[in-house]
């Protein structure tokens, strides 16, 4: 698992994998944004998540924290047209509408999931629970929207989020991972966990759930504590690698 973790976790990773997206920016705001963006848009073939989500960024004028807290009527009509999946102008809109009301009140979005924490919380649990009803508190919040974000309350792995956090916590020297929020601790990450890192796991033995759900994910990161108690998530890149790249 180490070796395999030093042979994905390099700067070569990152051209193929949506985290390319945020890694075309450098202000803090669109670094958040545009990796929010690509973890929700990514699920199907990496390449259209890519193209999609670097489309997404244009539309944007490639300034989304600017974008989202100034848009007008014309600029929003732009998004119009944006489809990705199940993901439509509805929903594309009321992100929108969300990141411009949180980033009228807060400097970045770590406080949309560290404001849930409590001081002996162990992982990321309540701070994606908090998330899940803090971001539908606005009152046009769509229904058809809530699909896209998900919530371990619904029993979902939480893989697009987990991932998200993933990208802004975790900080070594590979240069994947951007490591810009500091309140919430490598250690509290939660293994994201899709079809294929869930094939993997339960071929070594490291889950024992038949179902691939949010007690999953939690079980397959107790299992990776012990191979690395403070970084855990690390492990992410190995699993992700044998299961992807190398069809195990």
């Amino acid at each position: 698992m180490n070796r395999k973790v030093d042979e994905y976790n390099q700067s070569s990773f990152i051209v193929s994998d949506p985290i390319c997206v945020p890694h075309a920016f450098t202000k803090k705001q669109d670094i958040e944004i545009a990796a929010l963006f690509a973890a929700i848009l990514a699920w199907g073939n990496r390449t259209t998540i890519i193209a999609k989500s670097k489309a997404l960024m244009q539309a944007m004028d490639n300034a989304p924290h600017d974008f989202c807290l100034h848009a007008g009527e014309p600029e929003l009509k732009r998004l119009m047209l944006f489809k990705h999946r199940t993901f439509n102008a509805t929903d594309i809109l009321y992100f929108v509408e969300f990141l411009k009301y949180h980033y009228t009140h807060c400097d970045s979005l770590e406080t949309a999931f560290t404001q849930w924490m409590r001081p002996d919380d162990l992982t990321t649990e309540n701070a994606m629970r908090g998330f899940y009803h803090y971001f539908f508190s606005l009152p046009d919040a769509p229904p058809r929207t809530r699909k896209h974000i998900a919530t371990p309350d619904k029993k979902s792995t939480c893989k697009r989020l987990n991932m998200f956090l993933r990208w802004m916590v975790r900080n070594d020297d590979r240069g994947v991972d951007f490591g810009i929020w500091k309140n919430i601790s490598p250690s509290q990450l939660i293994c994201p966990v899709d079809v294929h890192v869930a094939r993997v796991a339960k071929r070594f033995n490291m889950v024992s759930r038949h179902q691939t759900d949010w007690l999953t994910a939690l079980e397959l990161t107790v299992c990776l504590r012990q191979f690395c108690a403070e970084d855990p998530v690390k492990y992410d890149f190995a699993l992700f690698g044998l299961g992807v790249v190398e069809k195990f």
